[in-house]
């Protein structure tokens, strides 16, 4: 679907809290966002993924908004952040990989432990990272920091509590 910078808020980050969104940062005069366009329709399309299209220059605001610089540009939106991207054209066997990232169900049905189940289930990421931290500092360094990095990146790196809760992890690690 193609956005605008008037329906990128509906389209995208209100369509990515139920699924990921794929945004493709495009423009016409530029060769290898024509060459990424094709790969991207069909693999997002295998996946069952959104992809949404959205032209930088007719939609500058959006651009500036996610500081493009270069094109194409590819972000993925969960839960309203952006949580994964790459710049520059990318075969499709790249881009197969990181959908496949992408689309990888939630850390909470991973997780064997009842108590990490219940808070994720829940969808309150900060006690988890409370409970998690405890563990580093209590002996279960490596598989807590591995469990917590995991959720960082269901959440997207610029989320806020990913933010504060890095720090204390490399606070408590080093």
């Amino acid at each position: 679907m193609d956005v605008t910078d008037a329906t990128f808020e509906q389209d995208v980050v209100a369509a990515s809290e139920a699924a990921p969104v794929v945004v493709d940062f495009w423009a016409d005069w530029c060769g290898p966002c024509k060459a990424l366009g094709p790969v991207l329709e069909a693999a997002t399309a295998e996946k069952g993924v959104t992809l949404a299209k959205v032209d930088v220059d007719a939609n500058p605001d959006v651009a500036r908004r996610f500081n493009i610089a270069s094109i194409p540009a590819v972000k993925a939106f969960r839960n309203g952040q952006v949580v994964a991207e790459f710049v520059g054209a990318r075969s499709r066997q790249m881009v197969d990989v990181w959908l496949e990232e992408l689309t990888q169900p939630p850390v909470a049905e991973s997780v064997d432990d009842p108590e990490l189940q219940r808070v994720l289930a829940d969808g309150d990421y900060q006690s988890a990272f409370d409970i998690l931290l405890a563990r580093v500092g209590n002996g279960d360094r490596e598989a807590s920091r591995e469990l917590m990095v995991k959720l960082f990146g269901e959440l997207g790196h610029e989320h806020p509590l990913v933010v504060q809760y890095r720090r204390k992890l490399a606070t408590a690690l080093y």
